[in-house]
């Protein structure tokens, strides 16, 4: 072993205690100048969700403040940081965001989708990040895959025709308010009670759909956060 490395705690460890609260260890990297981690960071591990797992925890009866995911998943990841000697840092906290996806595509094998949303090979588009621990120490870690992006050999892409109303139709940025626009009307309820139609449409990581109150508890705070932009 090289000098400043660790072993402890080591990377499976980390993955277990996560698993335990419905999160996912999404890889992780030694960081570099250009990744825009503090510049103490010497490892960042990434923490996510994949599929009705995080729901199974956070929808049913969760003990944060007005249930909002972002505090429970600030709690959650929170209480593992301290657990394993590290710094949590969050998604949500900001301006200035810290690059989220710019460091899952340097620790997973996840690639920007047609929709804009990053897919990862086995979970399809049924993921997201919460976090990331953040240590000092440099940690062992495991190799990261090559990313593949099961969209390049996916040629109807499905996921483009799906909308209702074309938010996401080809050669054109993502329709933000007239997505939003359609959900407020009836026909739009299909997409609020089971989650975006476009999403629902690609072929990858179908076991992993969010279950019908999760997608449909995205689904609102989406829209509540447009309604507050307006």
């Amino acid at each position: 072993m090289t000098p400043g490395h660790v072993q402890s705690p080591p990377f499976n460890e980390i993955a277990s205690l996560l698993a335990a609260n419905g999160l996912v260890l999404r890889g992780g990297l030694h960081p570099e100048p250009a990744d825009g981690a503090p510049a103490t960071v010497r490892t960042l591990l990434l923490v996510g969700n994949a599929g009705p797992a995080l729901w199974k925890k956070f929808g049913t009866g969760s003990s944060v403040p007005e249930n909002t995911l972002d505090r429970w998943a600030e709690e959650t990841v929170g209480s593992v940081a301290a657990a394993v000697g590290a710094e949590a840092l969050f998604p949500h906290r900001g301006p200035p965001y810290l690059p989220f996806q710019q460091w899952a595509m340097r620790a997973a094998p996840v690639s920007i989708s047609p929709l804009g949303m990053l897919i990862d090979p086995d979970f399809g588009l049924w993921h997201a990040y919460r976090g990331a621990l953040a240590f000092t120490d440099v940690l062992d870690l495991p190799p990261t895959p090559a990313a593949t992006s099961p969209c390049g050999s996916c040629a109807d892409r499905p996921c483009l025709s799906a909308c209702p109303v074309g938010a996401f139709a080809a050669g054109r940025e993502y329709d933000v308010p007239g997505c939003a626009a359609h959900l407020e009307t009836k026909e739009g309820e299909d997409c609020m009670t089971l989650g975006c139609r476009a999403r629902r449409a690609c072929p990858v990581g179908r076991e992993f759909t969010y279950v019908p109150d999760q997608a449909g508890f995205h689904m609102r705070a989406f829209l509540d956060a447009r309604r507050r932009e307006d």
